[in-house]
């Protein structure tokens, strides 16, 4: 049952499970601090195929494949499937995803896409719209430079403020508690080989975000653009729970980097809101932005769903995290509307994902 608390979360009251997930990254990501986490590297930036744009398809194929593989489902057995990506038409997704034969409905938050396909995801699963639904999402580095910049033969410098665009894909897939094809316990401890195993993870809340515009119009200063979308989403979610930053083991925004998250902390800091021991960003974590130059830190969605599906779900089937709060956040802007002088306004969705103690 879907029950509505406060003003704009949702409470999933039979908690739908992750049966599955998988990520797919490229070889920057995969020289980075979280390498062993991955499911898949690739070292060829084309992924073996022609363009960036087929390479992006072929990174979301995977990651589902890999999500697939891990939920032991067959890809006839999922209902429904919310993907996105960040080029025109969300073609990644839908050229990617075409093989399948899932039903399909695609989605765009930006960089916020991997909550709220994963939001989608549990909604359905827990109305009864799915016993079975998938959430994925990609980025590449290559495919979202010609579109939202110059193409890399330009060779333009980039502002100590920019994020870099993570090559990667992640997937999820829920299943309603009901529906009886999710792991339990005694064979996720089968499948995964760890005895620490003792609990699925579930999707207990979705909060879905607000556009909030910062007045920001510098499009390589995205993490000032999104930080107030997720301070709002951050804070209405606390308050429509009645819980504290300390009631999380993780709070986890999506590509704020290091500009976006010290905003974040000065916002809620205004209302005595400190998120400081709590929180980490993804794209602070998938890149050493100490030895990889990546300036401000990671960003694209496939950003938050790589680290999501890797770092983040396999500490937590290990029982190491137990109550996350995902806050993943997107700059709604196109060229376009930037050369014509407009800001960027942000969105923030929240989902929070905890261990199901059986």
């Amino acid at each position: 049952m879907i029950r509505k608390i406060g003003t704009r979360t949702l409470e999933l009251t039979d908690i739908p499970r992750i049966i599955g997930f998988g990520s797919a990254v490229g070889k920057k990501e995969g020289e980075g601090p979280l390498s062993l986490w991955f499911d898949k590297i690739y070292t060829d930036t084309t992924m073996g195929g022609e363009t960036w744009e087929k390479a992006e398809a072929a990174l979301q194929k995977e990651a589902v494949q890999l999500a697939i593989e891990s939920g032991c489902v067959e890809s006839n057995n999922i209902d429904m499937i919310f993907a996105g990506d960040l080029l025109n038409q969300c073609i990644s997704s839908s050229y990617g995803l075409r093989d399948y034969g899932i039903p399909f409905l695609g989605q765009y938050g930006a960089c916020s896409t991997m909550a709220q396909t994963l939001a989608m995801a549990a909604i359905s699963a827990e109305s009864g719209a799915a016993n079975i639904a998938a959430a994925v999402t990609s980025s590449h580095f290559c495919s979202a430079e010609r579109q939202f910049r110059y193409p890399l033969q330009y060779g333009g410098q980039r502002t100590p403020t920019a994020q870099w665009t993570v090559t990667g894909a992640g997937c999820a897939i829920a299943a309603s508690y009901s529906d009886g094809r999710f792991l339990s316990a005694h064979d996720a401890i089968t499948k995964y080989g760890d005895q620490n195993i003792k609990s699925q993870i579930g999707i207990s809340r979705v909060c879905v975000g607000k556009i909030v515009d910062m007045g920001i119009t510098d499009a390589n200063n995205m993490g000032a653009a999104m930080a107030g979308a997720a301070a709002d989403t951050i804070a209405a979610f606390l308050s429509d729970t009645g819980t504290t930053q300390n009631d999380y083991d993780l709070i986890l925004t999506g590509d704020l980097g290091k500009v976006g998250s010290d905003l974040l902390y000065e916002l809620l800091g205004r209302d005595n809101v400190d998120i400081c021991d709590k929180h980490k960003d993804c794209g602070l974590l998938i890149f050493d932005t100490d030895t990889q130059d990546v300036h401000a830190g990671g960003s694209g969605c496939g950003c938050s769903a790589s680290v999501l599906c890797s770092y983040i779900m396999k500490r937590m089937r290990k029982r190491e995290l137990n109550n996350v709060l995902f806050v993943a956040t997107g700059a709604l802007m196109s060229p376009t509307i930037v050369q014509q002088g407009e800001s960027i306004p942000g969105i923030a969705h929240a989902v929070n994902i905890i261990n199901c103690t059986e």
